[in-house]
């Protein structure tokens, strides 16, 4: 089983939006018990929340089925239990360093690093893009999925 975290700074909008967007892609690839897949924060900002309400909007548009949560921060024991965490943006990544120790097993990449961009998703927190954040975190999680079958 292949175990997956998405990790952005609050893990109410980007992570959780990758964690439904990539679980969907796993269950209509009839992969579901292949795969064990979570989202978590590297702040505790939004501890407890559920997702933010404009993510869920788009999930909704884009007819991803999603389900309440609460944010969690992610610690390091999710290095351990997770084969891959994908991070949203390079402060993401810093962040993670800082909550790990470090990266021995090469586990730890943007999500994007998937598609072949290096580069950071826009925070829709701050931008108001859902739209341009969910192509990109689709873009990631596709690529993603493609590269681990």
């Amino acid at each position: 089983m292949k175990k997956v975290l998405f990790v952005c700074l609050g893990n109410i909008c980007r992570s959780p939006m990758a964690e439904f967007i990539f679980k969907d892609m796993v269950k209509r690839a009839g992969l579901e018990k292949d795969f064990y897949i979570e989202s978590a924060a590297t702040s505790d900002e939004e501890w407890g929340n559920d997702v933010y309400p404009m993510a869920k909007q788009k999930l909704y548009e884009e007819g991803i089925p999603f389900a309440k949560r609460r944010a969690r921060q992610m610690t390091r024991a999710d290095y351990d239990k997770f084969d891959l965490i994908c991070a949203m943006d390079l402060s993401n990544l810093r962040n993670i360093d800082r909550i790990t120790g470090g990266d021995p097993d090469g586990k730890v990449s943007l999500l994007l690093d998937w598609a072949g961009e290096h580069r950071s998703i826009s925070d829709p927190w701050y931008t108001r893009d859902f739209d341009a954040a969910y192509n990109d975190i689709v873009r990631g999680c596709e690529a993603l999925l493609e590269k681990i079958r």
